[in-house]
Order: C-alpha cells, then sequence, then structure tokens
C-alpha cells in the first residue's frame, strides 16, 4: 500500500441483489455479467479467503494489517483487495495510515438469493 493518505474511491456494488434464484427465471445479460464478475473475482482462492476473513470480522469491518496472513506478500494482498472492490464485493475506507474493508450490506444477500436452489418450483427440484 502507498503511504498516501488520500481517500480511495468506494466503488458501488456491482453485485448488488439483481436476479431471481436460479431456476425460477432465466438471467438477463446485464445480471449475468455482474454476477459473472462477482463469481469470478471469488474464483481465485486468496480472494475468498480474503472476502471470508472482512465477511467474519467482528464488526463488519477488518483493518488490512488483519486480514493479510493468507500465505502472499503484502503487494500481492492489495492486488486481491483491490479485485475485490472492483467486482463491488468491497468497499473501503482509509483511516490514518490503514485501509478498512467491509462487505457490501447487498452482496452476500444477493449471492445467497441467487443460489437459493430451495426457493425454485417444486417440480424444478
Amino acid at each position: 500500500m502507498s503511504n498516501s493518505k488520500a481517500e480511495l474511491p468506494v466503488l458501488e456494488s456491482a453485485a448488488a441483489p439483481c436476479c431471481p434464484p436460479l431456476g425460477t427465471a432465466e438471467l438477463s445479460e446485464p445480471d449475468a455479467v455482474r454476477m459473472a464478475a462477482a463469481f469470478k473475482a471469488l474464483g481465485d482462492p486468496v480472494r475468498l479467503r480474503l472476502f471470508s476473513k472482512v465477511a467474519s470480522h467482528e464488526g463488519g469491518e477488518a483493518c488490512v494489517c488483519d486480514i493479510q496472513d493468507v500465505g502472499v506478500s503484502q503487494p500481492t494482498v492489495s492486488h486481491h483487495l483491490k479485485k475485490l472492490r472492483e467486482a463491488g464485493l468491497l468497499s473501503s475506507e482509509r483511516r490514518g495510515t490503514w485501509v478498512y474493508y467491509r462487505v457490501e450490506p447487498s452482496v452476500l444477500a444477493g449471492l445467497t438469493a441467487l443460489l437459493d436452489l430451495d426457493r425454485r418450483p417444486a417440480e424444478v427440484r
């Protein structure tokens, strides 16, 4: 991370709840693009671990200093956190020299709703 004290941009969520559960309706092209970006970002084991660390951290947010122990260098951690932010999965805020990350509020609900197979019609299950 740089020592710059400039605020990091907070990106709009690209993974907002958008879609009915799979099996209940066809995804629109824009919804498929948004959800594919989220799943692509989570498709890397390091990113998935970082996302999990943030999502499960006490208080709903985590300082990068508390989550960077994922077996890769600090610049690589920063790269992966940037990819998660670009996909709309995380937002960030700089406080002094540290950056704090939090899961975008609608992300887990959106991903869960999309994959909720119990909400499919009985004849499809």
